[in-house]
């Protein structure tokens, strides 16, 4: 667990919140002193509900002196780089009190050293939820902008004869499944951060005005480019299945131009091999070479109609 309060972040293993004094809190949800402090404070069971459940969706609640928020983080999947997972966030803010909680201690870490970059003593509950959501905004932009930078190469080695096209198809389906839930996502949180807002007090509306404005236009942002990306997508996949058309068309071409220059010689063939009494080839003496001159004079004048047409 961790503890920012004075200016300075604490690591302890114990929970010590001191009543009437402003500390920042970020631990797992599986922490039972935090939850065992909620209730002690009255917090209802309902949140403690809505917290411990991995399906919840983004939310804003607010019960006597406790608000909690549930947001989403995205995290990388170990089996795709494309493929991001979304995790419930909830943060809670009692009084003087600002709870953090998430299950990933990896994800709890990376929040708060963003936070702890840009955080400062004298800023009020109200402007360190800004900066938190902000901060969990600006890493799903990250994650956009690698998806981004991925289509680009996947673009390219559509066109490259070394082409992996079940390695492409699947790097295209977590593509497009992480971006379809961040757009999804993102119109739930700018929602919620609309109601966020409108439950400030008056003057925290005045003072955070811009600063909540600069946020909704980036959630808007990530809506736009999610879809944007999500078109890109399904453009690659389009422009692999042609690719891949082609090739095969090219492939039956050429099964088809060597079927043509070996027709003519088996039709050749298969009038020798009847068993006719009078065939006066048989009893040449050059009826054999003369047989095989004709079958490669046919084969090579086939070939290069096909050279010249570009068949083969």
């Amino acid at each position: 667990m961790y503890i920012l309060s004075d200016g300075r972040l604490y690591r302890q293993e114990e929970i010590e919140l001191l009543e009437h004094k402003k500390q920042i809190i970020f631990t797992s949800i599986e922490n039972e002193e935090i939850i065992l402090w909620l209730k002690k404070h009255n917090f209802p069971e309902s949140f403690i509900e809505d917290i411990g459940n991995e399906d919840q969706s983004v939310a804003y609640e607010e019960h006597e002196s406790f608000r909690l928020a549930i947001l989403k983080y995205f995290q990388q999947d170990e089996t795709n780089d494309l493929l991001y997972n979304d995790k419930n966030v909830a943060i809670i803010m009692h009084e003087q009190k600002f709870i953090f909680l998430a299950r990933e201690k990896r994800m709890v870490k990376s929040i708060l050293n963003r936070l702890f970059r840009r955080y400062k003593p004298t800023d009020s509950l109200e402007y360190v939820l800004y900066l938190v959501i902000d901060i969990m905004v600006d890493h799903t932009m990250g994650v956009i902008d690698h998806i981004d930078d991925r289509l680009e190469e996947i673009e390219d080695r559509i066109f490259n004869e070394t082409l992996d096209e079940q390695e492409v198809q699947k790097n295209l389906y977590f593509a497009r499944r992480t971006l379809n839930r961040i757009a999804k996502l993102s119109v739930q949180q700018n929602d919620i951060i609309n109601k966020i807002f409108n439950h400030f007090p008056v003057v925290m509306r005045k003072k955070l005005k811009y600063e909540f404005i600069d946020l909704k236009e980036h959630l808007s942002f990530l809506i736009n480019e999610s879809k944007t990306y999500l078109d890109r997508t399904g453009y690659l996949q389009n422009l692999l299945m042609g690719f891949l058309s082609n090739r095969m068309n090219q492939a039956m071409q050429r099964l088809a131009a060597i079927s043509l220059i070996f027709l003519p010689l088996t039709f050749i063939v298969g009038n020798y091999g009847m068993n006719f009494r009078h065939m006066p080839e048989l009893e040449w003496q050059y009826g054999y070479a003369a047989v095989w001159g004709v079958n490669l004079l046919l084969a090579y004048l086939i070939f290069k109609w096909l050279r010249k047409n570009r068949w083969i």
